[in-house]
C-alpha cells in the first residue's frame, strides 16, 4: 500500500537539498523538453495500483484490452502498456517518473496552465519570458542556439535569449523531379549545395512525408540529429498535442502514449552515444480527474506525472511525496493533490545536469520561489 513514507524511502534527501534547454557546444550535456499539450492523464500513463483508493475510483478504467499488460514498477506503480520502450528505459536505471506533480497553477484553463508551465511563473502572464530563455544565459554561449520542433517559437523559449524554430512545411510538397533540378542547380556551389542537403535530410527526418504530417519517430530522429552535431543545440523542445481526452480516453491515450514512447526511443537511437550525457523531461499543464465522467473520459485535473529519461539520469525509480486517493484527500474533492512543484524539477535537473549552483538556478530563472530537487542526475 502506497503511503507517503515512499517518498522518503525515495529520496527524501534529494527534496531537502536545494540544487535544465542548450546553448552551447562548449558542453556535451543535451536537455530536451517535451511539452505534453492539453492535459495528460498522469493516473492513467503511471497506475498508483498500490493505492487502495485507485481501484475503486478507475475500476476497469484503464487501458484498451488490446493495449497490453501494464508493466510494473514496483509494489506501488504500474506503468501504461504503450509506454513500453520508456519502460525498458526505467528498468536500466535511465527514466523515472515524478508524480503528484504541478505547476503552481490551479484552475483549469489549458492556455493559462500552458503559459504557467512555460514560463516558470506562479500566475498565468505574470512573466513575459520562457524559464528555458532565461536558463540559457547561465550555459556556455557557443554553437548553435536552442532550437524547437515547432511552427513557432514555444513560450518555454521565448525572451532575449537566442532561439529559434524548425518544422516541416505545410505547403504542398514539391514532386521529386522539382527536388532533383534544384538540386543540379546548387550542385556547383559549395555553400548552397550543403544547405540544400541539409534541409532535404531535415524533411525526411521530420517524417514531411507527401502528406506534409510529420511521425513521431521522425521528429524524435529530427531532433537529435539537431543535438548531435558536434557544435549543435544543447536544449531542444518539442511539443506533442492531443492529451485532452474528455471522452473516449482508453484508446486516444493509448496511441498518444505510443507517440511520446516512439519519440523517447526516436531521440535515444539517434543520439547514440550522446544519449549517455542527455536529460529528456515530458511535462503536461495540468493532470486530470482522478474519477471517470460519464463519456469514458476525464476532465481537466490537478495533480499528474512528469517524465525524464536520459542516459543522464539516475532512473529506476517513481519518487513522490503521495498524497492517497482517498476522498478526503483529493483536492477540492476531485483531483489528485499536488505535492511537488514542477519549478523545483526543472530547477533541480537544469543545476544538477549543468553543473550549475542550485541557488542561482532558483534565483535567476525561478526568481527564488522554488526550493530544486536533487539527485535526479548522474554525476
Amino acid at each position: 500500500m502506497i503511503d507517503r513514507r515512499l517518498f522518503l524511502g525515495l529520496g527524501a534527501a534529494t527534496w531537502l537539498t536545494p540544487q535544465l534547454a542548450l546553448a552551447a557546444a562548449a558542453t556535451d550535456r543535451r536537455l530536451v523538453f517535451i511539452i505534453l499539450r492539453g492535459a495528460m492523464d498522469g493516473l492513467a500513463a503511471v497506475m498508483p495500483v498500490g493505492d487502495p483508493a485507485y481501484a475503486a475510483l478507475r475500476g476497469n478504467f484503464g487501458p484498451p484490452p488490446d493495449a497490453g499488460v501494464p508493466l510494473p514498477l514496483g509494489p506501488d506503480f504500474a506503468l501504461h502498456p504503450a509506454l513500453a520502450q520508456t519502460g525498458a528505459l526505467y528498468a536500466r536505471g535511465e527514466a523515472l517518473f515524478v508524480h503528484a506533480i504541478a505547476s503552481p497553477y490551479r484552475e483549469r484553463s489549458h492556455f493559462d496552465a500552458q503559459n504557467v508551465l512555460e514560463t516558470g511563473g506562479t500566475a498565468a502572464y505574470a512573466r513575459k519570458d520562457g524559464w528555458l530563455n532565461r536558463l540559457l544565459p547561465l550555459l556556455p554561449a557557443t554553437g548553435e542556439p536552442a532550437i524547437a520542433l515547432a511552427q513557432t517559437l514555444p513560450m518555454a523559449l521565448r525572451g532575449t535569449a537566442t532561439a529559434t524554430a524548425f518544422a516541416p512545411s505545410q505547403l504542398a510538397t514539391a514532386d521529386d523531379d522539382l527536388l532533383a533540378r534544384a538540386g543540379m542547380l546548387y550542385a556547383a556551389d559549395p555553400q548552397l549545395h550543403r544547405l540544400w542537403s541539409d534541409a532535404l535530410a531535415a524533411r525526411t527526418l521530420a517524417g514531411a512525408d507527401a502528406r506534409g504530417k510529420a511521425n513521431p519517430a521522425g521528429l524524435g530522429r529530427l531532433a537529435a540529429t539537431f543535438l548531435a552535431k558536434p557544435h549543435g543545440a544543447r536544449i531542444a523542445v518539442i511539443e506533442l498535442n492531443g492529451w485532452d481526452t474528455h471522452s473516449g480516453q482508453a484508446g486516444r491515450l493509448n496511441a498518444q502514449l505510443r507517440q511520446l514512447d516512439t519519440v523517447i526511443a526516436a531521440l535515444k537511437d539517434g543520439l547514440g552515444a550522446d544519449w549517455a550525457h542527455t536529460v529528456v523531461i515530458a511535462a503536461t499543464e495540468f493532470g486530470r480527474t482522478a474519477a471517470p465522467n460519464g463519456t469514458g473520459g476525464t476532465d481537466h485535473g490537478t495533480g499528474g506525472v512528469a517524465m525524464v529519461a536520459g542516459g543522464a539520469v539516475k532512473g529506476g525509480r517513481v519518487v513522490t511525496d503521495w498524497p492517497g486517493l482517498a476522498p478526503a484527500k483529493l483536492f477540492d474533492g476531485r483531483d489528485l493533490a499536488a505535492t511537488t512543484d514542477l519549478r523545483a524539477l526543472f530547477a533541480g535537473l537544469a543545476a544538477e545536469h549543468f553543473a550549475l549552483d542550485p541557488m542561482r538556478v532558483a534565483r535567476r530563472v525561478f526568481a527564488g520561489s522554488v526550493r530544486p530537487m536533487s539527485g535526479l542526475v548522474r554525476g
